[in-house]
């Protein structure tokens, strides 16, 4: 039984309804905070109540003005260290700045470095995040980090929608085989993969795929939509092989740009996202998106942060 009692949440701006959501399912009210942003563009927070040791934990996702969701979390983490809090939690369902996570060019920036700084450096205590772009992003804190998986409610949502005789899971490029791999194998089902060409950054130029499709469903697994240029080109070249339906899930739904439009006109029967991001907005655009809630991982990997106990069996199950 969840009692709530020393435990805090806030929220950011960034992303209101999913902290809602875990704390409906929680059963613990939402804690009070204002934060507003100056005429200048200065975020300010004020938190209302007292946090003096308590477990706080703050949830803020990367998405829309991100370098204001960020700097909203290290204020809001700065806040409550001053306050005495005893433990404080970021909860960042997409971390900010993820694929900027390596030196790829001379003089090129490790941002995703920078920010595990900035959030240790605010006071930071510990991190929940949610498929992360590049796994070694863990390495750059010396606090703890909880990665969780959308694997689990991926799975379940296949198994409860589709015929698992029907379908081959696809990886739109070699960096995604191994998610796409777990998820065939714990399906028991086929896979095939796509070798990508780019010419520049954001634009394939050719995908070649490896492996049979025809007269399968396809779904294409990914950790994230931006443009949806590779997920709608992957579609397309799935239909041409003799795929009879094509489907796409991804973790994080960016959608930036003419995304909606690429995805309402391309040859994808549904794009499926989880609400790690906003996306009311993009359901009413799109009639193609569909919307998995991870609330309930989210809130169950809270109450076992806070009670001590193991968060990795929620790496293979999702919780009821």
């Amino acid at each position: 039984m969840f009692t709530g009692n020393g435990i805090k949440i806030f929220t950011g701006t960034s992303h209101p309804e999913l902290a809602e959501i875990i704390t409906r399912r929680l059963g613990v009210p939402l804690g009070r905070a204002e934060v507003t942003k100056s005429g200048i563009g200065e975020s300010h927070v004020r938190i209302t109540e007292s946090v003096r040791e308590d477990d706080v934990y703050i949830i803020n996702t990367g998405c829309g003005e991100i370098n204001t969701a960020l700097m909203e979390v290290c204020i809001m983490i700065h806040a409550c260290k001053i306050a005495s809090a005893k433990r404080i939690t970021a909860i960042l369902p997409l971390y900010p700045y993820a694929r900027q996570d390596k030196k790829d060019k001379s003089r090129a920036p490790i941002t995703a470095k920078l920010v595990a700084n900035m959030l240790q450096k605010s006071g930071c205590d510990h991190v929940i995040t949610m498929d992360l772009h590049a796994s070694q992003i863990q390495g750059f804190f010396d606090v703890p980090v909880d990665k969780l998986y959308a694997e689990p409610s991926a799975i379940q949502y296949i198994r409860t929608n589709f015929d698992l005789a029907d379908i081959t899971i696809v990886s739109p490029d070699a960096g995604g085989a191994k998610r796409a791999t777990s998820i065939a194998d714990r399906l028991g089902v086929d896979f095939a993969l796509f070798h990508k060409e780019r010419k520049k950054a954001n634009e394939v130029s050719r995908m070649i795929l490896v492996g049979r499709v025809k007269g399968k469903i396809a779904i294409v697994v990914d950790d994230m939509a931006d443009t949806c240029g590779t997920l709608c080109l992957a579609a397309q070249h799935l239909a041409e092989a003799g795929a009879s339906k094509v489907y796409a899930l991804v973790t994080h739904g960016i959608l930036s740009g003419n995304a909606l439009k690429n995805v309402e006109e391309s040859a994808l029967e549904k794009l499926i996202v989880t609400n790690t991001l906003p996306q009311t907005e993009n359901v009413a655009k799109c009639s193609k998106i569909e919307v998995i809630d991870i609330g309930n991982v989210l809130a169950e990997v809270i109450r076992r942060s806070h009670y001590g106990e193991s968060v990795s069996k929620l790496f293979d199950e999702v919780p009821y």
